[in-house]
């Protein structure tokens, strides 16, 4: 018998021990590794294709089609169609007036701390009108771009 720090009867007062695994998660059983192995012990399997899954197609079914036409005709009735753009007249006096100043569109833009795809969108019309945008514009080229005069010389000391 062992002699030192030791003393008295040594009994052993040992418990088993059980280890358990940890249920699989929900992700673990749908990977087709998870899939397959099920298969190959015997084990039933169901799969299910969702129709139209990780795709940008809309549901053709009758039911879809129901639900989503009240709800456009909703949107149409309360939100506004479209925001309005540049209009023909204000188009033309902005041109007009730039080529009679002799300034390209990035002269203009330069002059009103504007990029120069700014003023190209408001001379073709592509551009939802910013009020702030068409005072700049009437100041540097001194003609009216609001308002009913649209296309008339700026009057004098105006800012």
């Amino acid at each position: 018998m062992p002699t030192g720090r030791l003393s008295g009867n040594i009994t052993q007062d040992w418990e088993p021990v059980v280890l358990r695994r940890t249920k699989p998660k929900a992700a673990d059983l749908k990977s087709t590794k998870a899939v397959n192995q099920a298969m190959r012990t015997g084990a039933p399997v169901e799969t299910v294709r969702k129709a139209a899954a990780g795709t940008n197609k809309k549901s053709s079914s009758a039911a879809a089609a129901a639900v989503v036409a009240p709800a456009r005709k909703l949107d149409e009735s309360t939100e506004p169609a479209g925001l309005g753009r540049v209009g023909a007249e204000v188009r033309a006096a902005i041109q007009k007036a730039r080529v009679a100043k002799g300034w390209s569109q990035a002269e203009l833009a330069k002059r009103i701390n504007e990029r120069a795809q700014v003023v190209q969108e408001y001379e073709s019309g592509k551009a939802v009108p910013v009020q702030a945008v068409l005072a700049k514009m009437e100041r540097a080229l001194e003609v009216k771009l609001r308002g009913k005069a649209v296309g008339a010389p700026a009057p004098a000391g105006a800012k």
